[in-house]
């Protein structure tokens, strides 16, 4: 669940705002008067957020994920080692 503050405390408490979305690895939401409200993001997790935008742009390719998540949810398919995934797909 996210962090929620008012922008008089961020402002006052800034570093240890940092801190707690650092160690939590949660999003903060910062309110103002009147104003549209901001977050405050992990960069690592304002990556894995972009990097899933873009892999579920397409439609195709967010089909083939999750037809494949659900596969992997069942267990009718064994796992398999990244060496063994990286020659399937003709990266070795």
């Amino acid at each position: 669940m996210p962090i929620q503050t008012t922008y008089a405390y961020a402002i006052k408490e800034f570093a240890k705002l940092w801190d707690e979305v650092i160690y939590s690895q949660e999003i903060a939401i910062v309110t103002g008067h009147g104003t549209e409200n901001i977050a405050i993001v992990p960069a690592s997790e304002l990556s894995g957020i972009l990097e899933t935008n873009h892999l579920l742009k397409s439609s195709k390719n967010a089909e083939r994920l999750l037809n494949a998540l659900q596969r992997a949810k069942a267990g009718k398919e064994p796992p398999q080692s990244v060496d063994a995934l990286k020659k399937e797909v003709g990266f070795a």
